[in-house]
């Protein structure tokens, strides 16, 4: 049976060593509170809750699933009180502002936890995380009213959230949406509509369930400017503030999906159900945003989840499997064969599994600072950090995913033909992790937004608040000889980052097709540059440790091997990459449709 063990050492490493967590917090005003022990204190209760409640249950729900029955549904066993558990230890409540319920810490500390929860168990983790996207929205947009009477319900945990987008005739393009939002004397709404992919949209784990969802006014323009943004809860809220009267909103059914079984993806009919107007008329496509980068953020973290679950235990699996002979002689010679640990191939799959988990960890803790800023700084430091999360978004969310699901299926086959079993586990991370290029935007969409919207629609602008960051990293170090092995090559990739987006966008002003036919590509090449940025600076973080005699010198150690490893067997993809988003996008667009299988 598959464990779970929360990776508290790396963990620590990243918070302390590499990224200055207590100083970070120190610097921003009202996360002073967040004192070193107390984090500790925190990330290990976190831990405990994810080894012990969570993960025991993740085969479960894959095993039994969700229970559809006349329009209610049943989560697996143990999910409902392990969400008990979850509201009675405060979880919910954790990163959001104290006026609403909140404990108002930072959300950098509310995206540790989560990791250790989305490891444990991915498909229980969604029904608390699709509520911290619907937090932020009503925090940002919504009225004092809105928030006194639904944000803290779900900033305690007693409700949760949804986010209702897509429709049956359209996905991605959002302004093709058909969900209509009437006007009622009262000042509300009645929606009407079919919503489907609705993620936790039904459950029996919460008192209600209060869904956020698009709807187009009677007068609104056509396409995503005429789209305007709902409170739809499925009871409506009785004097006392209570889950009273059941709105006309229901769950038709439950998909029968490859994988995230534990989670109910529902289809969900609004039937003239009552809705309240969040933000201005309109705008709704605007303060949805708020939500999609919230989730955009946590399924990066999924990515990050399924390498380190696979990692884990595949790595066990290998130093135990008995497996032929080392190719210069017995490494055991008191068995009757060696642990395939032994065998290069074998170890190649565990390293890159190690490198993306590792460094995926990096890249969203370092992305969830950024947000603490654009929350608590001012200024210059606010627009910046701004900058470089809009930027930073979708390669942690595209690169993340692919390298994750990747790593999940280095980890099935290290188990050989055993990891085809599900007994093991490892053919459910691989279920469980596809869905995770797919939902909140596809690996093609987070790359046209990041090589069309964020880097070319500003003249490559955004793309330069980062590499700055590397650029200054690369300069500091330069004098060091121990580290010349990781700057130098990410110096010039650096470089070339910048040149290659200034090639593209010519090649586009001549044909826009461009940016399509190179957009995928240049997502992995910014993603693998990215994670090759915190190699190094891991790197150094873990020489200076070394060279001060401090801490756990094993530990410090492997981190410079795995850098090493990602530069000479991982970083090298990048020229394959470069080859392909220069070669055109007429070797793409040239066959006619009828000839992709001729009669």
């Amino acid at each position: 049976m598959p464990e779970y063990k929360a990776p508290l050492k790396d963990i620590h490493f990243v918070l302390n060593d590499l990224l200055a967590f207590d100083l970070h917090y120190r610097a921003l005003p009202g996360c002073e509170d967040a004192t070193p022990d107390m984090v500790s204190a925190i990330i290990e209760e976190g831990a405990r809750f994810a080894e012990r409640v969570l993960a025991p249950l993740n085969q479960t729900g894959d095993k039994e699933g969700c229970q559809f029955d006349n329009g209610n549904v049943r989560t697996p066993t143990g999910f409902r009180e392990a969400y008990q558990q979850y509201v009675e230890g405060g979880w919910p409540s954790l990163s959001h502002d104290a006026e609403w319920g909140g404990q108002g810490l930072p959300d950098s500390l509310g995206m540790v936890i989560n990791e250790l929860t989305s490891t444990a168990n991915w498909s229980w983790s969604m029904y608390p995380g699709l509520s911290h996207g619907a937090m932020n929205t009503l925090e940002e947009h919504g009225t004092d009213e809105q928030k006194q009477t639904y944000l803290t319900k779900l900033v305690s945990g007693e409700w949760t959230g949804t986010m209702c987008l897509t429709e049956p005739h359209c996905g991605t393009d959002l302004g093709l949406l058909r969900t209509r939002a009437e006007p009622n004397a009262d000042g509300s709404y009645a929606i009407s509509g079919t919503k489907i992919f609705i993620s936790a949209g039904e459950h029996d784990m919460a008192d209600n369930i209060v869904h956020i969802v698009l709807a187009r006014l009677p007068d609104a323009p056509e396409g995503t400017k005429g789209i305007s943004l709902f409170i739809v809860p499925k009871h409506l809220p009785d004097a006392n503030g209570a889950a009273g009267e059941r709105n006309a909103v229901s769950c038709g059914s439950i998909e029968h999906k490859m994988g995230i079984h534990g989670n109910a993806t529902c289809v969900m009919n609004f039937d003239g159900a009552t809705g309240y107007l969040i933000g201005p008329p309109n705008k709704g496509l605007n303060c949805m945003f708020t939500f999609m980068n919230t989730a955009r953020l946590g399924t990066a973290l999924q990515g990050l989840a399924h390498s380190e679950w696979g990692l884990q235990n595949s790595l066990t699996y290998a130093r135990e499997r008995l497996q032929m002979r080392a190719l210069n002689g017995p490494a055991a010679p008191e068995k009757s064969a060696d642990p395939i640990i032994v065998h290069p191939e074998v170890r190649k799959m565990l390293l890159t599994q190690k490198a993306f988990a590792e460094g995926g960890r990096a890249l969203i803790y370092y992305c969830s600072m950024l947000v603490d800023m654009t929350k608590h700084a001012d200024g210059e430091t606010r627009a910046n950090a701004d900058t470089q999360l809009a930027l930073l978004t979708p390669i942690a969310k595209a690169f993340l995913t692919e390298v994750g699901f990747e790593s999940a299926n280095h980890a099935l086959q290290v188990y050989g033909g055993h990891g085809y079993i599900s007994e093991w586990g490892m053919e459910q991370n691989v279920r469980d992790c596809r869905i995770s290029m797919l939902y909140e935007g596809t690996t093609q969409i987070q790359a046209l937004d990041l090589l069309g919207r964020k880097v070319l629609m500003t003249q490559g602008e955004t793309l330069k608040s980062f590499t700055r960051v590397v650029h200054k990293f690369c300069q500091a170090a330069e004098e060091d000889p121990k580290l010349r092995a990781f700057t130098g090559p990410l110096a010039k990739l650096n470089r070339e980052w910048g040149d290659l987006t200034q090639q593209i966008g010519m090649k586009a002003m001549m044909n826009r097709e461009e940016v399509g036919a190179a957009s995928v590509d240049y997502l992995m090449y910014s993603g693998y540059v990215t994670l090759a940025y915190f190699w190094a600076r891991m790197a150094q973080a873990a020489q200076l440790k070394l060279a001060a005699g401090e801490g756990d010198a094993a530990f410090y150690r492997a981190k410079l091997t795995t850098a090493r490893f990602y530069f000479e067997r991982i970083l090298p993809r990048t020229r394959g990459l470069v080859e392909t988003m220069l070669s055109g996008a007429s070797n793409l667009m040239e066959l006619p449709e009828d000839q992709f299988v001729p009669e």
